[in-house]
């Protein structure tokens, strides 16, 4: 969710039960634009928060004028106080993918993973146990990285393209139709395309360059319903809008996308 339309964005956001304390969203309100300012970004998005068992992370990102650039992504522990975290890799993805559990919400703090190692001694080769240490801020970094790649969502027409390449933000859009929000089809992954890589020409030929750029929910495997699961929600006249439209991978519990009917507003929570 955009931080400049951060508190619009958090009542629309509050149907999944999930929110935010008064004080933590003015110390948001004030510190992403802080952010903003003081790394140059084109947009700063509020991407959510990680539960931890001694404290919570709270997510942001940086998007530069191409909006479907790299992304730079920071944390804070108390709404106030950012720091920015390295880009992802695949050793990271590697390293992490044996911890389990909840976080526990200290950035410093190491996992222990006991794993066999061959070791060489001249002509003799052997197994040995090692033990290997993971720092807490690296699996922050994978699975964020992880949770973006799978079910980070945007409404079909909220980015165009333009004919010298960068992806800019549509400001003519006004949220998707009631019929249009039902339709899987609708909805893109917030990342550079896959699949579409893959299309033939006559199934390209289909597709407006301008907006049908990344890849699309409904060609998704498994496809359908068994994937992704779409539900209307309606809301109080004071935000604006008529309503609006969840989109929950069932994959991954926990992160949702929402896009506003008759409304601007969109965003990941």
């Amino acid at each position: 969710m955009d931080a400049e339309s951060l508190l619009l964005a958090l009542e629309l956001a509050s149907g999944s039960g999930q929110g935010l304390s008064p004080d933590r969203r003015a110390s948001l309100l004030t510190s992403l634009m802080l952010v903003k300012r003081d790394y140059r970004f084109d947009r700063v998005l509020f991407w959510g928060r990680i539960l931890g068992l001694v404290a919570d992370y709270y997510i942001a990102q940086g998007v530069s004028e191409d909006q479907l650039a790299p992304r730079k992504t920071l944390y804070s522990l108390n709404c106030m106080e950012w720091s920015l975290l390295p880009p992802a890799t695949k050793e990271m993805e590697t390293q992490t993918s044996v911890v389990k559990g909840r976080f526990m919400g200290d950035p410093s703090h190491e996992y222990e993973h006991t794993e066999l190692q061959k070791v060489n001694e001249g002509e003799k080769v052997f197994e040995e146990e090692v033990v290997v240490q993971i720092k807490e801020e690296t699996r922050l970094v994978s699975v964020i990285d992880q949770i973006d790649k799978a079910v980070a969502v945007i409404p079909r027409g909220a980015l165009f393209k333009t004919p010298f390449g960068p992806i800019n933000v549509n400001r003519t859009f006004e949220g998707l139709s009631l019929s249009e929000a039902k339709k899987l089809s609708s909805y893109f992954h917030f990342r550079e395309p896959v699949e579409l890589k893959n299309k033939t020409l006559l199934e390209k030929a289909e597709l407006d360059p301008s907006l049908d750029f990344m890849d699309s929910l409904e060609h998704d495997i498994p496809k359908g319903n068994s994937l992704w699961l779409l539900g209307g929600h309606w809301i109080y006249p004071q935000v604006r809008t008529v309503g609006h439209t969840t989109c929950h991978s069932l994959l991954r519990v926990g992160p949702t996308a929402w896009v506003g009917t008759g409304s601007s507003i969109w965003g990941l929570e």
